[in-house]
């Protein structure tokens, strides 16, 4: 095999598994999934912070307590019980549904629990004046509006660290995407699972360690640069959701 830049030119016009142009097809499901994801599970940490943060109701304090004691087991040890959910309304590629449901699945498997991550959000909003949502409040305001309106536009850091996290999560993740896509449909595959698929898959070649070489640098450079460039916020954010919890 050819040295160099080659390699980046056989690997975005192979055909692998019987999928002509198969990486960027790949590239691009990854990239469909870590976007969505990133937007869902923002929303969905922001307005679980917002909650525990400045909103008081009954079992606020259990619920906090709850979610940090789960917090402390990985995620995977919830994959079997999500792979049979999916399975159960035909969004996992092992029932044989070959079509873009599968990534759906993938969404939500990835997105559903992310308001659980809530504490370095929550820590943000703490250090946020409480009496900037009274004030709010006595004019009328309801609580989404207050979220949307006034506390958004005073935590640039805090979104950006929380998009960072969802999108890097999907973005590399393989061990939900092998288990819930599944082998039977390689034009749906994400990056993780074809490029695993070259080396150790039905149809490995290991000929093609340096097409696989090249598929790792494509998928880390655009992290490597997303962090570079917006590493002032991330600092920001996870400095200021660690001073008050």
């Amino acid at each position: 095999k050819a040295l160099g830049v080659e390699n980046f030119k056989y690997l975005f016009t192979s055909t692998y598994y019987g999928v002509k142009y198969a990486f960027p097809r790949w590239l691009l499901n990854t990239l469909i999934v870590a976007v969505v994801d990133c937007l869902l599970s923002t929303f969905l940490v922001l307005s679980v912070a917002y909650c525990m943060s400045k909103l008081r109701f009954k079992l606020r304090k259990a619920f906090m307590n709850i979610t940090m004691i789960l917090g402390l087991f990985p995620g995977f040890m919830s994959m079997i019980a999500i792979y049979f959910l999916l399975k159960a309304i035909n969004l996992s590629g092992q029932t044989g549904n070959n079509s873009w449901l599968n990534l759906i699945g993938l969404i939500l498997a990835y997105s559903a629990g992310a308001g659980m991550g809530f504490q370095v959000a929550k820590g943000f909003f703490d250090v946020l004046p409480s009496s900037l949502v009274e004030s709010a409040k006595l004019d009328g305001c309801s609580n989404f509006k207050i979220f949307w309106k006034i506390i958004l536009p005073l935590s640039k850091p805090i979104i950006i660290y929380t998009a960072l996290t969802s999108f890097t999560g999907p973005w590399m993740d393989f061990i939900f995407a092998k288990v819930i896509i599944g082998t039977g449909a390689p034009e749906m595959w994400t990056v993780s699972v074809g490029l695993y698929s070259l080396m150790f898959g039905g149809q490995a070649d290991a000929s093609l360690f340096t097409q696989f070489a090249a598929g790792c640098v494509c998928i880390g450079v655009p992290i490597v640069a997303l962090f570079m460039a917006l590493q002032k916020y991330y600092v920001e954010g996870v400095t200021a959701g660690a001073v008050k919890g």
